[in-house]
């Protein structure tokens, strides 16, 4: 198997992180970097021998933290894969392989699986405006709409594997080295939320594909991180679609850009909304 590096950022994820690593060590890869955006965390102490801990001295988002991390490793090719991810027997290799075949493919994402074995829609679709539209402003309600299913594939079968789709979750990928060099890694004006998918679009431009590896398999927690700071991750999560959409939109769909800000600017507060009364909620029965 190629020369393989991975890079974990941590933000308080002692209570998975463990399982992460060993998955990985399992896997055969013995380069790991943990980018630690702490402090205030375990996660040095679990961590222990079993990767390169690398303090990066703030909290730098997803995308700076990997940025830091991705710097202080060597492999040819890069794994880049979150602390509350599994993965499964097998999955690198895959992943591995579909590089090896095609010197064209910069970046490949696995079939990520919820912990109830759900498949999590990784790969996807550059959004058309008039579908993020739809997506922002009737996904909340109704998240089985047309726009959203368009936008995440789920009329796709993922069971079946693809050298060319727009972009795959940056939740876990594996990346070549001289595809990320190119690109400069990731754009660090995204703190959270569509880092994955500008790094997709810009390789995209660039003259690289993406693909999709099914038979790599990995299970995600989703979430564990970004709850610690739930409003200010949805905040992000929609300043984040805003900077996206505006820097890809051209020609006369730009004249629609104020109907999309003011979805955004509703569906952030409906959503701290539904978090607030959730939780309000979960205290009441308590």
């Amino acid at each position: 198997m190629a020369d393989v590096s991975a890079v974990i950022v941590n933000y308080k994820a002692e209570g998975v992180i463990g399982d992460c690593l060993r998955s990985l060590r399992s896997e055969g890869v013995t380069e790991i970097v943990v980018a630690d955006n702490g402090p205030g965390d375990d996660a040095k102490s679990v961590v222990g021998d079993l990767a390169d801990w690398f303090p990066t001295g703030g909290n730098y988002g997803l995308g700076g933290g990997t940025n830091r991390g991705v710097r202080r490793t060597s492999g040819e090719y890069l794994f880049c894969v979150n602390p509350d991810v599994t993965v499964e027997p097998g999955a690198v290799k895959a992943m591995v392989d579909v590089l090896d075949r095609d010197a064209g493919v910069g970046i490949v994402g696995p079939l990520i699986e919820n912990q109830d074995g759900s498949v999590y829609p990784s790969p996807r679709v550059f959004p058309g405006l008039v579908d993020s539209i739809g997506h922002a402003v009737i996904g909340l309600v109704k998240p089985d709409n047309p726009f959203t299913r368009r936008y995440k594939m789920l009329d796709v079968d993922h069971g079946v594997p693809s050298a060319d789709v727009d972009w795959v979750s940056g939740s876990c990928f594996l990346a070549r080295r001289s595809a990320w060099d190119q690109l400069g890694g990731f754009d660090e004006s995204y703190f959270m939320y569509a880092e994955d998918v500008d790094l997709c679009w810009r390789a995209k431009q660039a003259g690289w594909r993406v693909a999709f590896e099914p038979t790599a398999r990995v299970v995600h927690i989703q979430g564990h991180s970004t709850a610690q700071a739930a409003y200010r991750m949805i905040v992000e999560h929609h300043r984040s679609l805003w900077k996206f959409t505006y820097r890809t939109t051209t020609g006369w769909r730009r004249a629609l850009l104020p109907v999309f800000a003011a979805g955004l600017a509703v569906r952030a507060a409906a959503a701290c909304a539904q978090r607030a009364v959730r939780g309000y909620l979960a205290r009441r029965t308590r």
